[in-house]
């Protein structure tokens, strides 16, 4: 009898990851923030936008990134909005996947290899941290919860969709999803914009519960009620165009 060839099995290969944070004068917390997503163990790249900011955090930018080729960094001369920080982070992003992860540390790194579950089990496209699944969350900001609830229903209704948090903050994309969607927004609307490009391209969107630990205005929060009035436009709007 011939002797069996051995087996050989091929290990799948994991997928990079990518996070992205747009940031504007966030010199309390940006030394922080970067610090936990290095902790995490989960980047494979790094790209941090200073989108004009005025308060030193440029200077602290520069000084994260000296040295460190997993840290790519981005600087605008002048703010131009989260939606235009994102747009010139994704130009520059390498890995498979995208994470945005905002400098306020209201959300936390420790819990993306939740998000990161459904895309390796080939159940989603984009997975969304949703803050109102159950999650611990700091109680705080009644107000700016309700417009988020209202700007979701508004999605739901007009996009046929279940989501249970539009607005947040911590978005997970396959890249080419994020490269097959031009990005108009350049503010806070970013997150209708994608939500409404995604629903009318059929996107596999999931949603985990995660933590939330929000900042007040006096902390540094800087979204506000202009920015419900965009998000409405966003909505509208992508319903009827591209």
């Amino acid at each position: 009898m011939f002797p069996l060839a051995p087996v050989c099995t091929i290990t799948p290969v994991s997928p990079t990851l990518t996070f992205l944070i747009p940031i504007y004068n966030e010199s309390a917390t940006v030394e922080e923030i970067v610090s936990r997503v290095q902790a995490s163990g989960l980047a494979d790249e790094i790209v941090l936008v200073d989108d004009g900011s005025t308060d030193g955090t440029d200077e602290l930018l520069r000084a994260i990134q000296a040295n460190q080729p997993q840290i790519k960094l981005i600087s605008h001369p002048t703010n131009q909005g989260k939606g235009a920080a994102i747009r010139s982070g994704i130009a520059q992003v390498t890995s498979d996947l995208v994470l945005i992860q905002d400098a306020d540390l209201e959300y936390d790194p420790r819990e993306v290899s939740r998000l990161l579950e459904p895309i390796l089990e080939d159940r989603a496209d984009v997975v969304y941290g949703s803050r109102f699944l159950g999650g611990p969350r700091r109680t705080t900001m009644f107000w700016h919860m309700v417009a988020n609830k209202m700007l979701t229903l508004m999605t739901n209704v007009m996009y046929n969709s279940i989501l249970s948090d539009m607005e947040t903050g911590y978005k997970l994309f396959k890249r080419e999803w994020l490269e097959q969607i031009q990005i108009r927004s350049d503010r806070f609307d970013f997150e209708p914009e994608i939500t409404a490009k995604l629903l009318k391209r059929r996107a596999r969107i999931f949603e985990v519960p995660i933590s939330f630990n929000p900042r007040e205005y006096a902390d540094g929060k800087k979204i506000g009620l202009i920015d419900a009035f965009a998000a409405v436009w966003a909505l509208l709007k992508y319903r009827l165009v591209d």
